[in-house]
């Protein structure tokens, strides 16, 4: 494998769940590596000047409306979250410390909060609901939320986020191939020629 994707993503983007859905595929095709980079897109956001386009009301009605599209061409199911935006600090410091520190079940965690977000819809700004979807997952929410609490993987997280964005980063999810930066989950096509 000589071409890598590193995927600088955060839970709480729906167009980042999309990408999720859609770059393992991409990287088995093109023999290709997929690398997960956590950030805090809120971080991003106050470093770089840039918002969520749901903060702009008809911009955002049309995201929600073309990212469902692309759920149907892709075939994923893709439930708009009523509880949107999701706060994500706590969620990726806690997805940052697994990395960190259980590599082996990072798959299954990150996958099991995109699911609650973007296919159940759950409102993972309650902490009770975050509880309940990882005792559901196989999880035990008082160490997750102690892991998310060590200063190591706080400063993990805020070093990741600081690193994107003096790469370009301004939004997610963002995908480089080398040293080009592709924006948004419409944007893999992109990817998959870089990698070809």
């Amino acid at each position: 494998m000589s071409k890598t994707v590193e995927f600088y993503f955060d839970l709480g983007s729906p167009a980042t769940y999309l990408a999720y859905t859609q770059l393992p595929k991409i990287c088995e095709q093109t023999d290709s590596q997929l690398v997960y980079v956590p950030i805090l897109l809120g971080g991003v956001f106050k470093a770089t000047g840039n918002a969520s386009p749901a903060t702009v009301p008809a911009k955002g009605r049309y995201m929600f409306i073309d990212l469902d599209r692309y759920a149907k061409r892709y075939g994923v199911p893709l439930k708009i979250n009523p509880h949107f935006p999701i706060n994500t600090l706590v969620l990726m410091r806690a997805v940052t410390g697994m990395q960190m520190r259980h590599p082996e079940r990072f798959a299954a965690f990150v996958d099991c909060l995109f699911k609650a977000l973007w296919i159940e819809g759950r409102n993972l700004n309650d902490p009770a609901t975050v509880g309940a979807v990882l005792s559901e997952n196989g999880f035990d929410p008082e160490e997750i939320l102690a892991l998310s609490a060590e200063e190591d993987v706080k400063s993990a997280l805020k070093d990741t986020t600081e690193k994107a964005v003096q790469r370009g980063v301004f939004g997610a999810p963002s995908m480089f191939v080398g040293e080009q930066l592709f924006f948004g989950q419409d944007r893999l096509d992109f990817v998959i020629e870089a990698l070809s």
